[in-house]
């Protein structure tokens, strides 16, 4: 399909899109996709689709946008209007698309924040204050809460108001709360239909304690923790109390997902090197230049493997044969860490290894490695002698490939687990480092072997 069709495919979109938003089924992405693309190559006509989009609808679409696109809508769009659009968006997206735009106009953003209502500001401030990697950062502090001492039919009357004035949306709890606003109960909304709406809440609750037990957080848990219980626990949504256990807000599972695919993201580009803030933009010199960053350490280490062929020089030049299958081992090696490293980070990353049970998971990555190693090591030496003719080459060989997937299984599980407890991201500059551990081991070893049973 031509590039021409293809924009007319996304300004289709955008039109349809604009027939009726509020019940449009057009994911929010999708039209964020198509308005960047049009953004590229028609910025005249992006305008015109900023100016047609209701701002009601237009946060959640500018929450999508790459950097540069964004950067778009704040100049072509006013500060009353931008104002409206924060103030549409639930707490946590406002806050969002506020630290979006302090990142590129912070005059804007300080103007749009002393323009919106008293009550919207004071929430966002509130927000940002929370790191980035505590939960009280992703939190929504619109929730659907009832009194202990409160009636059914007053909280749905409630809940009807709010519903129907746009306050609340995604509704999936009723969080019943004491003195002070500490949470003390969480009610599955489908239950309410079952209750005597004239009782109240401590009437109903009263001898069924455990079965309405909440599940919450604390605002400064990690978020990574946190998504952890949304999956154990196969949560919609998890309520996010203070340190004195009052209710502040709760964060949904769409927000977990968002979490988890950014997370996701950041940890397969971190594994090949490259930089995932980069790699979204479409700057070709500041993507490459990140790669270019990886590619040089990598050209070091592959330097340093080279130093240990080089101190083999005259072995291999005494037998040809080991320049032939020397690669092999590194190879395997460098495949059989690499299932490691993928594994450990990602259950690092899933919370499913501890620090505390690093052992464990060091001695059964080695294990795999070694058996692997032992089969690998019988089938090539097999090769070897059946191809060159020569029996104790084919125990060199073999010997090395035990001996490397050793360490490659090894090091494959040590390498994230020593850069988690010094407080890095596992995946950074693992695969360079367990990279260069299995060249050198590999080479070293087979080589080293060949020079003591070969080369008399």
């Amino acid at each position: 399909m031509s590039n021409r069709q293809n924009m007319e495919n996304y300004k289709e979109l955008i039109e349809l899109y604009l027939q009726d938003p509020e019940h449009s089924n057009i994911p929010t992405s999708d039209v964020a996709k198509a308005l960047s693309k049009i953004a590229k190559s028609e910025p005249e006509i992006f305008n015109e689709y900023l100016q047609k989009i209701p701002n009601e609808y237009l946060g959640d679409i500018a929450l999508e946008l790459p950097e540069k696109y964004l950067k778009g809508v704040i100049d072509e769009l006013e500060s009353e209007d931008l104002v409206e659009v924060v103030e549409e968006l639930d707490s946590d997206d406002a806050t969002d698309l506020i630290q979006d735009i302090e990142e590129i106009d912070k005059q804007k953003a300080d103007e749009i924040l002393s323009n919106i209502n008293k009550e919207d500001r004071e929430e966002i401030k509130k927000l940002k204050r929370y790191d980035e990697e505590e939960a009280g950062a992703h939190m929504q502090t619109e929730l659907f809460s009832a009194s202990i001492d409160e009636t059914v039919e007053e909280s749905i009357q409630r809940l009807k108001s709010l519903k129907k004035s746009g306050e609340l949306e995604n509704v999936h709890q009723l969080y019943i709360v004491g003195t002070f606003g500490k949470l003390m109960f969480s009610i599955p909304l489908e239950d309410l239909l079952t209750f005597d709406f004239n009782k109240t809440y401590k009437e109903i609750i009263k001898g069924h304690e455990d079965e309405f037990k909440p599940i919450f957080i604390h605002d400064t848990d990690n978020i990574h923790e946190v998504a952890r219980t949304f999956r154990e626990h196969d949560l919609s949504a998890v309520a996010v109390v203070n340190s004195q256990n009052e209710l502040i807000g709760r964060i949904t599972s769409d927000d977990i997902y968002d979490i988890l695919q950014e997370s996701a993201t950041e940890q397969i580009y971190n594994l090949a090197g490259v930089d995932d803030e980069a790699e979204e933009e479409e700057n070709i010199f500041e993507a490459g230049k990140k790669r270019g960053v990886w590619l040089f350490v990598n050209l070091l280490t592959a330097i340093l493997a080279s130093f240990v062929i080089q101190a083999f020089d005259a072995t291999i030049q005494s037998y040809v044969a080991l320049a032939v299958l020397m690669p092999i081992v590194a190879s395997m090696g460098g495949n059989a860490g690499t299932q490691t490293l993928t594994v450990t980070v990602r259950q690092l990353a899933l919370g499913d290894i501890e620090l505390s049970n690093a052992k464990e998971t060091i001695k059964k990555e080695v294990v795999l490695s070694l058996l692997n190693g032992f089969v690998f090591a019988f089938v090539l030496g097999i090769i070897a002698y059946v191809w060159f003719k020569e029996s104790m080459l084919g125990f060199v060989i073999g010997a090395s490939m035990v001996i490397n997937l050793f360490m490659a299984g090894f090091f494959g599980a040590m390498i994230p687990l020593v850069l988690k407890r010094l407080h890095i991201d596992p995946a950074v500059g693992s695969t360079v480092i367990l990279t260069t551990v299995t060249d050198v081991v590999g080479f070293f070893s087979f080589l080293g072997l060949a020079s003591i049973f070969l080369i008399h």
